[in-house]
């Protein structure tokens, strides 16, 4: 797995789908999250942050976009509109463990938090999932002794709670990816 990426779940959606309400355009097909490494790193050079490389799959009746060291599914500008009339969940992770897990149905923020720190919860439903945070591995005690082990494994349980898709090594491996540079709201 990627030390920092973005990894945003849209249902009902295509790749082409997902690429096209990100302003992007396909660009190249790449098999593997692997082969999606550099041609971040060159649109990263090339564009200097004012545009950022996503790659696209079909899994199931959702679209994944994978973003290697990008952070579009994190911005309000992007996934509010992106979950318009379906169902997001997005989990954003730098290098330096900062993280952030979204939850959106319709354009409603039904659910946001840092997976490290996940008693600090926002949006519209936010302890509706409180017995399932549990059971995945969240610790949602205040204590000052709070397990902070896991809580990446929490996320991608969660997600899969909320949309049914188990995202592996194995699936993302061997993926063939849609891919394209979208523009970063606010720059440029």
């Amino acid at each position: 797995m990627m030390e920092a990426y973005c990894l945003t779940l849209v249902k009902g959606l295509t790749p082409a789908n997902l690429l096209d309400r990100l302003g992007a355009r396909e660009e190249c097909r790449v098999t593997g999250a692997e082969e999606l490494l550099e041609p971040a790193h060159q649109a990263w050079e090339e564009h200097q942050g004012d545009r950022l490389f996503v790659g696209a799959t079909a899994v199931g009746d959702w679209a994944l976009a994978v973003e290697p060291n990008g952070y579009l599914g994190t911005l309000d500008e992007v996934i509010v509109p992106l979950s318009k009339g379906t169902r997001l969940v997005s989990h954003f992770r730098n290098v330096n463990a900062v993280d952030h897990f979204f939850w959106l149905d319709d354009a409603d923020l039904r659910l946001h938090f840092e997976p490290l720190f996940p008693t600090g919860r926002d949006g519209s439903d936010a302890d509706g999932l409180m017995e399932v945070m549990r059971q995945v591995g969240f610790d949602l005690s205040e204590d000052d002794d709070a397990s902070y082990e896991l809580h990446t494994e929490a996320a991608f349980a969660l997600a899969e709670h909320l949309t049914g898709i188990r995202l592996t090594p194995g699936l993302l491996e061997t993926a063939t990816y849609v891919c394209g540079t979208a523009p970063v709201p606010g720059r440029s």
